[in-house]
């Protein structure tokens, strides 16, 4: 049983920047960042692999958004700069416990944190 805790969300304005951050109670493999908006689908935000050596990202956060993560801390971070207001959302972490890489699909996650409130105003 993996219990993981995201932090780091909150309201900011558009343009503005956030760092979020999920912190695993054991061991986690893969890792994904996902977010869903009010009212919408959960969709994929950026995935890395076990070790941190591969990652993926949106098209539509690629150059802005950045995940991490440091092992050694059981934690992984998502970096977001220039936000926009449409990005408004719960935002999720999860892991995967099959597999080496974070993938897109939210079903391949096997255990997820409450989310974390990102409000970004106009």
């Amino acid at each position: 049983q993996v219990q993981l805790a995201e932090s780091g969300g909150g309201l900011v304005q558009a343009g503005g920047s956030l760092r979020l951050s999920c912190a695993a109670s054991g061991r986690t493999h893969a890792m994904g960042w996902f977010r869903q908006p009010p009212g919408e689908e959960r969709e994929f935000v950026a995935g890395i692999s076990w070790d941190g050596s591969s990652t993926d990202h949106a098209d539509s956060v690629k150059g802005r958004f950045t995940i991490s993560r440091d092992n050694a801390k059981n934690t992984v971070y998502l970096q977001m700069i220039s936000l926009k207001p449409e990005e408004t959302a719960i935002y999720y972490c999860a892991t995967k416990l099959r597999g080496l890489y974070g993938t897109k699909f939210w079903g391949d996650y096997d255990y997820w944190g409450q989310g974390t409130q990102v409000t970004v105003s106009s």
